[in-house]
């Protein structure tokens, strides 16, 4: 692995995958990095869809691309993996006091960006999706229509490794110590 913070500096959202397969072992991996995020309560309230099959890839990819020229690098994905939120089972002494879902919506965050994470230390790209076809990509695969969705992530081979530069506030602007 690389440098914590150097992973976090070179991580970034890839629009340009090459068409390239990805292996199996490495999607779980991704995976496997998502069910170790960290979760409120430990309830990990997540399950994974991935797609690997080369005759579903088109189908999820035209689920990624609702409008026209929207998402159209999501054609040469070598995988997707959608990441469902699941009902949360907290602790009985928290139970009474908060929704069951409370932590939830951080938690798929926490585990989408593990997949993120893994993504790159592998040397894969990954895009978390924004807008997608919900209706059409449950019907695709299978996924109860009642089912909240925490991500939809393109993941595949670059077809430029070049790392852009990232442009961030400063640092002064967003932390406060006190």
């Amino acid at each position: 692995m690389k440098d914590f913070l150097e992973l976090c500096k070179t991580r970034q959202s890839c629009r340009n995958f090459n068409g390239k397969p990805v292996e199996r072992e490495k999607l779980t991996k991704c995976v496997e990095a998502a069910h170790f995020a960290p979760s409120g309560c430990n309830a990990q309230p997540w399950s994974f869809v991935v797609v690997d099959d080369p005759k579903l890839l088109p189908e999820v990819a035209k689920c990624a691309q609702p409008m026209e020229g929207l998402n159209a690098f999501t054609s040469k994905a070598g995988a997707f993996i959608v990441v469902l939120e699941e009902h949360a089972v907290l602790m009985p002494m928290i139970r009474p006091l908060i929704d069951s879902q409370y932590f939830a919506k951080g938690d798929l965050g926490a585990a989408t960006l593990s997949i993120c994470l893994e993504a790159a230390d592998q040397g894969l790209g990954a895009c978390i999706l924004g807008m997608y076809n919900r209706e059409k990509l449950c019907q695709t695969l299978g996924i109860p229509t009642e089912k909240q969705f925490g991500a939809l992530i393109a993941l595949g081979y670059p077809a430029d490794e070049t790392i852009r530069l990232k442009t961030r506030k400063p640092m002064d602007e967003i932390v406060r110590y006190v």
